[in-house]
């Protein structure tokens, strides 16, 4: 009922949005120096991007700047699977870089979110990608996916890479990513990353606890189950399968702080008005990526809250994949790289770099730990600090586990 209401609300309001749409850009292409004309064409445009998408926006990484030199990027499909493809973006030159699989968050926004951190990585390194589908586009008879099916899933696309890979996890998916680290370990899988960079993970959540974990541990797991679980509407192709939506997700993230969105929505009008026009592209640019949602299958998403939030089965030593129980003092060989934010909100200081003491196999030499004075969680992976200070040393340790191998 929650989703066919939301949705049904979306159909109803767009067409007075595209209205909006087509009657700005005609004020704005008839009348650009009228400042009447220049309000309203403002106040069209502000209007009709107030709305949700459920389309992955376009990464749109044409080239990057290797050794100087500008080199053509190409996106091309390595894997596709029903819930995520891996994406490879392939640089136009002979040199040859350590290959990274860089494990994004399957949360209320696309992939897309991690563009500029694909863009940095691309200098240096051979970079794939973790690029999942929206849910509500997976027809039913795919079955489900949970964190486990998360896990084996990030151990397919290792596997496709190839040994060699190096593995850089961001936010949720860093519990996933070292489980699947430590089972491959085990079993000696020759494409077991040869370093794991883990960002802004919650990896141990009872670890100075944020807002966002002390709202997980509020109600029992039956309460979102019961309140945040909507079935896919007709007629998109995963029509009847159990989601938690986007929008949901989107509104939480809003309501921790709309004022904030408030003022950026006023600005972005002002900014219109008074022909800024690279100011307003920053804002328009920023809330196309932000107002892309991305619905989550439920089983993920409520296996998520209750075993990384509720029940913190990474650190008791209780995770499971499967029969198998995730062992990360089996990781000897790959170099660990913890990294947290000063500021960060969502996945506080501490929560990360728990995974140094659980990776007991791993040598001293081969753990490094780096704290960003002055970040929140979005400054760990993208904006001026990730690539000045945060990404030199993911680089390096990168770069010596490669040569260490």
């Amino acid at each position: 009922m929650l989703y066919r209401a939301y949705q049904t609300s979306a159909d109803l309001l767009s067409p007075s949005r595209l209205a909006a749409q087509y009657l700005g850009s005609s004020l704005w292409q008839q009348n650009s120096q009228r400042s009447a004309a220049r309000r309203i064409a403002a106040a069209m445009e502000v209007y009709s991007r107030m709305r949700l998408t459920h389309t992955r926006p376009a990464y749109g990484i044409q080239s990057v700047t290797v050794d100087g030199e500008e080199v053509a990027v190409h996106e091309e499909v390595a894997l596709v699977a029903p819930f995520g493809t891996l994406l490879h973006f392939r640089k136009n030159t002979s040199a040859v870089h350590p290959p990274v699989l860089l494990a994004a968050p399957l949360s209320g926004h696309f992939a897309t979110l991690l563009r500029e951190t694909v863009r940095t990585l691309l200098r240096d390194h051979d970079v794939y990608l973790t690029d999942w589908h929206n849910a509500r586009d997976v027809p039913l008879w795919h079955g489900g996916f949970g964190l486990d099916d998360y896990t084996l899933q990030l151990i397919k696309f290792l596997e496709a890479v190839g040994p060699g890979v190096h593995m850089v996890a961001v936010c949720q998916p860093c519990v996933a990513a070292l489980a699947a680290t430590a089972l491959m370990a085990e079993d000696d899988n020759p494409s077991t990353p040869r370093s794991l960079t883990l960002m802004a993970g919650p990896v141990d959540c009872r670890i100075n606890p944020t807002a966002v974990n002390k709202l997980a541990n509020e109600r029992p797991i039956g309460w979102f189950e019961r309140n945040l679980i909507s079935r896919v509407p007709w007629p998109h192709a995963g029509m009847m399968r159990r989601v938690y939506p986007g929008f949901l997700q989107l509104t939480a993230f809003m309501s921790m702080n709309p004022e904030r969105h408030k003022q950026q929505f006023q600005k972005l009008f002002e900014y219109l008005v008074e022909g800024e026009i690279e100011k307003a592209a920053t804002i328009r640019d920023f809330y196309d990526e932000y107002l892309a949602v991305n619905d989550l299958p439920a089983e993920f998403y409520l296996e998520t809250v209750e075993r990384v939030f509720q029940t913190y089965d990474l650190p008791r030593g209780a995770l499971t994949v499967g029969e198998r129980k995730v062992n990360p003092a089996a990781i000897r060989r790959t170099a660990l790289l913890t990294v947290e934010g000063e500021r960060d909100d969502i996945c506080a200081v501490g929560q990360t770099v728990a995974a140094q003491d659980l990776c007991t196999g791993v040598r001293p030499y081969l753990k490094t730990h780096h704290l960003q004075a002055g970040v929140g969680h979005y400054g760990v992976f993208s904006g001026s600090k990730w690539n000045a200070q945060i990404y030199p040393r993911v680089r390096e340790a990168i770069h010596t586990a490669a040569e260490v191998h």
